[in-house]
């Protein structure tokens, strides 16, 4: 995870600096459900990497026994176009997603900020503890979803295996109250939190809510914020928690301070004051997982692991 989080701290750069190529992804609607199957394809220079991920997002697979959120990445040779590798993107969408979170913390949180709140209970919960309990000396974690039983058996197994005090809480509101930093991990259509729960000082990490219909979020706490992005072409489009306020007329697109890269870059200011309440609003890159990818296969040629095959 150190790695992995300096690695997108990188990639977001470049993405900032015009040194990627990326679209928008494509989305396509499938079926009855409605499922959301995406195509992410990326090029970044450097380190130079091709590749594309294909994820889908089916809200009815966990009564099939399957995870909702699948996902393949294709690694291409840059050079030749050549096919280096197929991975499972799952994994590497969970954990690339909660070091790009980590970035944002390292950045964008109080120095001093000890106190995390997670809003759910699933596999991003447990990435978003790992990753930035690495950038922050975590002292006390408070969690809280909807699933009692689930929420309370990820505080009893995160403690066990982080060795943090990690708590379920009551409701969202109890998990969030005095938290410096909240990570915000939801399946939710609509906001989890409310905007007077939220303290001065905070630092949000806005995972969920990753279509223009769907917040996490309601339009006053975003309206107050330093709000920061992945992608501001990405997020004027897609995310729902920025679309819906701007369709309100609460704020204009100049009201995002800037992409992620360009804080890493040094061109926008980060955090102005302690009681700044910074957000980071993700919606996650394809050159995150293209990045993200290379680093596998990378570490998977060192250690001989992986299965060899050819197409001819």
């Amino acid at each position: 995870m150190p790695d992995l989080i300096q690695a997108m701290a990188s990639a977001l750069a470049e993405y900032s600096a015009n040194c990627v190529a990326q679209p928008v992804r494509t989305v396509i609607e499938v079926g009855p459900e409605r499922a959301y199957y995406g195509v992410m394809p990326a090029v970044i220079d450097s380190p130079a990497a091709m590749g594309a991920k294909l994820v889908t997002v089916y809200a009815g697979n966990h009564a099939r026994g399957l995870t909702s959120h699948l996902a393949t990445i294709i690694l291409l040779d840059p050079a030749t176009g050549a096919l280096v590798a197929l991975l499972d993107g799952r994994y590497i969408t969970e954990a690339r997603t909660a070091a790009v979170s980590a970035v944002s913390v390292d950045r964008l949180a109080r120095p001093d900020a000890t106190r995390l709140a997670i809003i759910g209970s699933g596999v991003q919960a447990r990435s978003h503890l790992d990753a930035i309990r690495l950038v922050r000396p975590l002292t006390g974690v408070r969690v809280w979803s909807p699933n009692a039983a689930h929420c309370a058996a990820f505080a009893q197994s995160a403690s066990a295996d982080t060795g943090l005090t990690v708590r379920a809480a009551a409701s969202a509101r109890t998990a969030v109250h005095d938290a410096d930093i909240v990570v915000l991990v939801t399946a939710s259509p609509v906001p989890v939190i409310n905007d007077e729960d939220i303290a001065p000082g905070t630092h949000i990490c806005a995972i969920g809510a990753c279509r223009p219909t769907q917040r996490e979020m309601p339009t006053a706490l975003i309206a107050r914020s330093r709000l920061f992005v992945d992608s501001r072409a990405a997020a004027l489009v897609e995310a729902g928690d920025i679309v819906l306020p701007l369709k309100e007329g609460a704020f204009t697109a100049d009201h995002i301070v800037g992409e992620l890269g360009s804080l890493v870059l040094g061109r926008c200011e980060g955090r102005r004051s302690g009681d700044d309440v910074t957000l980071f609003k993700s919606l996650g890159m394809a050159v995150e997982d293209v990045v993200a990818a290379q680093l596998v296969v990378e570490r998977a040629r060192i250690a001989g692991l992986g299965t060899e095959f050819s197409l001819s």
